[in-house]
């Protein structure tokens, strides 16, 4: 099933959640790792503070194991919209980018 994400970043864990998404920690997870960072790779920052992006899972919960495993340590108020087809009507900038700022500039001020 696809699923169009919502969910609201904990900027004080950005370092640690782009760190496990680069190291192979959350690669490396079985069996949803490489999907997880995937859709982190294509997510988008629609504010300063909501990343919005697609993904699919067969969880009868969905997300239950990616939220368990990774995107409950980083993300709150997350929200799952069953959906037919990915669109093109998420806009904003790279998560990943942002991330990866955050991560190389220690004087990143959100």
């Amino acid at each position: 099933m696809l699923y169009k994400i919502q969910a609201k970043i904990d900027k004080t864990t950005m370092k640690d959640f782009f760190t496990a998404l680069t190291d192979g920690t959350v690669a490396s997870q079985e069996p949803d790792g490489p999907y997880i960072v995937n859709a982190m790779q294509k997510a988008l920052m629609t504010d300063d503070e909501t990343v919005e992006w697609y993904q699919t899972c067969q969880c009868a919960t969905p997300l239950k194991h990616e939220r368990e495993t990774v995107y409950d340590r980083y993300l709150h108020d997350i929200k799952t919209t069953r959906v037919s087809e990915v669109k093109d009507d998420i806009q904003g900038r790279s998560f990943w980018d942002f991330m990866e700022n955050v991560y190389y500039d220690d004087t990143y001020s959100f």
